[in-house]
């Protein structure tokens, strides 16, 4: 994959407001992301975040949306940007006409329009990049960054074969609001050779009261070299977008633990040995950004979260997940699964256990937690709704897990997989989880570690 490109920019100016005889001073500070090189004479389209200021008016560091950058193609350099202002959400749409004869000029002179959410026009105004004191920091913040390894797993797997679901699916807790937060992107390839189609959800998971939920599609799968994309839903390196019924949301991801995770055995991902597998392109990261929903409006600022994927046959005969941010940098991730095909379905739950605590991943093999070999011990699970348990040892460490979904708080949906038949999940983004880590000192067992977590873990259980 090439390099992207990245900078930021400055802007400032006026805007008047409608029904309003004076202008307000406005100014706009914007980091800019591009997945791809930057090059003038083709249109690259990147990502907007940053602040947004209107005398007496807005303050919003959370403003998020769109650049489209084409100075000799389409003569333009659009902006269209989200932002809050006295507890309302507002568009900015705005472009930059490019005229070869007065190059300085036409670049650094912004002319936009501010509309409300229901499209009506509000104001409109001017802001220009100031070149004396904006122009040396401007030049000095660009960067081409290469893909990092998180980006790359964010690309389909998916290579037209009949019979396989591949999924995007990120989870969030605001720390502010205790709020839990679900995306989830899936294509599915039906296995009687019909077209592939595309489909989803957004729920959120309030810490007290209903939760609430969306679904999209099924529709048409549009094939993307990056990540998951439909007509009003993405889910790209840095990027999650989507406009569902009364769920609207822009966020951006930042990759807080550079090395992936896999939770099931490397090879069974690169090889497809196993009937599915899942992996952590960042086992950490934080989320910025709104979500719009119909209970109000969910504004994530560093949000602690991660982005998992999955490619296989589709769903298990029965299964558990657990994603739990333990504090510190440290990293809960567990699978535990009974195969849906004939034979592997009679055997217990096969548990794919990491935890990433100082920067050190155990088991290091998963494969030894898993399967178990030479009496160094495996996990087992006990399935069930609202708790489910992982307990085991692999060599001189053993784990105690339990996971409680809150059944108030618990979102139970139903959905199909590639050979036809339904499963159902029950998810929440509230849940608890108690994890006890000992270590084996001679012939006794001491504590290592310790972790309580109270409405924060990520956890789900389904089944055929």
């Amino acid at each position: 994959m090439s390099r992207g490109t990245t900078f930021d920019e400055v802007m400032v100016g006026s805007v008047r407001l409608d029904g309003e005889d004076v202008t307000r001073r406005m100014r706009m500070d914007l980091s800019v992301r591009a997945d791809r090189l930057m090059l003038l004479h083709r249109t690259t389209d990147a990502r907007l975040t940053g602040r947004i200021r209107i005398q007496g008016v807005a303050d919003d560091p959370l403003a998020s949306g769109r650049i489209e950058i084409s100075p000799l193609a389409r003569r333009r350099i659009r902006y269209r940007l989200t932002f809050t202002a006295e507890g309302r959400r507002y568009r900015l749409d705005g472009w930059k006409s490019v005229e070869p004869s007065r190059p300085a000029k036409s670049l650094t002179v912004l002319p936009f329009s501010l509309f409300q959410e229901d499209g009506k026009r509000v104001g409109e105004g001017t802001l220009r990049f100031p070149v004396t004191t904006a122009l040396l920091p401007f030049l000095a913040s660009f960067r081409f960054p290469r893909p990092e390894a998180a980006d790359r797993l964010l690309a389909p797997r998916w290579d037209g074969t009949a019979g396989r679901t591949e999924v995007w699916y990120t989870t969030v807790t605001d720390p502010a609001t205790r709020t839990g937060l679900w995306l989830h992107h899936e294509l599915v390839a039906p296995s009687d050779g019909s077209p592939p189609y595309a489909h989803g959800w957004v729920a959120v998971f309030p810490p007290d009261g209903p939760v609430r939920h969306a679904r999209f599609g099924p529709e048409e799968w549009q094939p993307d070299l990056h990540g998951f994309r439909t007509e009003h839903v993405s889910a790209a390196p840095r990027e999650l977008v989507g406009n569902v019924g009364d769920f609207s949301w822009q966020l951006t991801e930042h990759h807080e633990d550079p090395n992936p995770l896999y939770t099931f055995p490397r090879w069974s991902w690169r090889r497809e040995l196993l009937p599915a597998a899942q992996i952590l392109p960042s086992p950490r990261s934080s989320y910025t950004g709104t979500v719009v929903h119909p209970g109000g409006e969910l504004r994530l600022s560093g949000a602690p979260g991660a982005s998992a994927r999955i490619y296989g046959h589709g769903n298990a005969r029965h299964w558990a997940w657990l994603h739990a941010d333990l504090g510190g940098g440290d990293t809960l991730e567990i699978v535990a699964a009974v195969s849906s095909r004939k034979g592997l379905d009679r055997l217990p739950p096969l548990v794919f256990l990491r935890l990433r605590k100082d920067g050190e991943t155990w088991p290091r093999r998963v494969e030894r937690g898993a399967f178990g070999w030479a009496g160094l011990g495996r996990f087992e699970a006990r399935l069930g709704f609202p708790v489910w348990t992982v307990t085991g040892r692999v060599g001189e460490r053993r784990i105690q897990v339990m996971v409680t979904l809150p059944e108030e708080r618990t979102l139970v949906l139903d959905y199909t997989n590639p050979d036809g038949s339904t499963v159902v999940c029950r998810n929440s983004e509230v849940a608890d989880v108690q994890v006890l880590l000992e270590h084996q000192r001679d012939d006794t067992w001491d504590t290592e570690a310790q972790w309580s977590l109270r409405g924060t873990a990520h956890a789900e259980v389904g089944s055929r």
